[in-house]
């Protein structure tokens, strides 16, 4: 019996195929994986051998296959593949696809073909893809779907099950059923399961759960990604203004979203401004310099506020040489305390844990968190400086105070910056490390020196 071989070396068995001009033993070879391991083999032969037989072996997909398939294709390879196919082709593509993954892929496709598209589309269609378009594009209108399932509240149970029945193949999820009156407005769900389990005789309107979570199309799609969060569920709906049901964005579209969000945080926490969605490799180097060199000319002028701090101290340093030795490690340990608080808050803020209204506690929190730190490292220090390094007891006592001094400020600072910026509307990610560590040897330096100063006079 043959070896099962895994997806990576059937792929590149598939490229082997298409540099020898295999092309039908390529495609039988793709036939093989699944849509998401074609996906990620189309993606492949595009690197290499490239575009062209890339088309050809996606052409000789079957359609229904081919149209799976490139739902999971990055944006970027969709439209390469777009812009190399027939507009026939691209009209099938767009017909097949989730009405969700359509408007994706309209939004950023070129205006011309779009415009092509649109012309084949009923009045209904076009009427429903225009307003879904002209959504702001970080907005829940933008991820929403309008294929759902929708009852009414005089429905009995029997009839809402043959509604479903009917056009359940066609929504996105029938395990939630949204309730409208004849107005649109949303007035309740109920869950499939209620309905499974009912009479058929009984009405919608005896069951139905007014007590509902939704949000509104001009909702951010990071306020979205929380309410999943919150609430663990599986859709939901989205109202306008009026109230009325207009489409429910599923948790398969905001795992896109919550996916886009952490990168975009781990991006500002490194002090890198946003990058989009651009693989690395895909950035060209302007554009990396241009996502960096911002904040790295803004570290740089503080760093250089820094010295000019202890070149005002100069005198003291040159009397007292060995105080420049500990410099650097409560410069350190001031940004590591600081940026180990940042990291925690804004953790607790993305997740929920933390509102803005507990900035008092977090303050109280770290003040003791800080204290008890601050005097075990002292401890050890004074021990060190004493007994190993042999400085004298001015120096010990300077540096030791100094390291209470300067956790205690830092681990503070870092608590409560990240719910500053949020409480001015600014994202909490952009106070982490880089801008933390700033700070925290601006204040070590200050710190340090104004204590070494005052006591070295006693």
């Amino acid at each position: 019996m043959e070896n099962e071989r895994s997806p990576e070396e059937i792929i590149v068995r598939i490229i082997e195929l298409l540099d020898a001009k295999k092309y039908i033993r390529a495609r039988d070879e793709i036939l093989s994986l699944d849509a998401v391991e074609t996906a990620e083999a189309l993606e492949e032969v595009l690197e290499k051998p490239g575009i062209e037989c890339a088309v050809i072996l996606f052409r000789m997909l079957p359609k229904d296959v081919s149209v799976e398939v490139f739902s999971y294709l990055p944006v970027d390879d969709q439209l390469t593949i777009v812009n190399a196919i027939t507009d026939k082709e691209v009209k099938y593509i767009i017909d097949e696809l989730d009405f969700d993954d359509m408007i994706d892929v309209l939004e950023e496709l070129p205006a011309n073909i779009v415009d092509k598209i649109l012309e084949k589309t009923t009045k209904e269609e076009r009427k429903l893809i225009n307003t879904f378009l002209h959504y702001p594009e970080d907005s829940a209108g933008s991820l929403m779907t309008p294929d759902y399932i929708s009852l009414q509240k005089n429905m009995t149970v029997g009839e809402a099950m043959a509604h479903i029945r009917a056009v359940g193949m066609d929504s996105e999820t029938i395990y939630t059923c949204y309730v409208k009156d004849r107005g649109r407005k949303l007035i309740g769900i109920v869950s499939l399961r209620a309905l499974v389990v009912a009479e058929s005789g009984m009405f919608i309107s005896d069951m139905l759960n007014g007590d509902m979570v939704y949000v509104n199309v001009y909702d951010d799609q990071e306020k979205v990604s929380e309410t999943f969060k919150r609430y663990g569920f599986l859709a939901i709906p989205v109202v306008d203004n009026e109230q009325r049901l207009v489409g429910i964005i599923t948790v398969d579209d905001i795992l896109d979203v919550i996916e886009e969000e952490y990168n975009e945080d781990v991006e500002r926490m490194a002090g890198v401004l946003d990058s989009g969605d651009a693989d690395y490799l895909d950035m060209g180097v302007f554009r990396h310099v241009g996502s960096r060199l911002p904040w790295l000319i803004f570290l740089m002028i503080s760093a250089m506020l820094t010295g000019t701090i202890i070149r005002s101290f100069e005198s003291l340093l040159s009397n007292v040489i060995s105080l420049a030795v500990y410099l650097p490690m409560l410069m350190g340990t001031g940004g590591n305390s600081g940026s180990q608080s940042a990291t925690l808050v804004i953790r607790g803020m993305a997740v929920g844990d933390l509102e803005l209204r507990d900035a008092a506690r977090v303050l109280w929190k770290e003040v003791r968190i800080s204290f008890i730190i601050g005097v075990v490292l002292s401890c050890l220090n004074f021990a060190k400086i004493l007994f190993l390094d042999r400085e004298s007891l001015y120096v010990a006592v300077t540096v030791c105070v100094s390291m209470v001094v300067i956790v205690t400020l830092a681990k503070c600072i870092g608590g409560l910056l990240p719910m500053l910026a949020k409480r001015i509307g600014i994202d909490p990610a952009l106070m982490a490390a880089p801008m933390i560590s700033s700070l925290t040897d601006l204040i070590s330096c200050m710190s340090y020196f104004a204590l070494a100063t005052l006591i070295f006079r006693l």
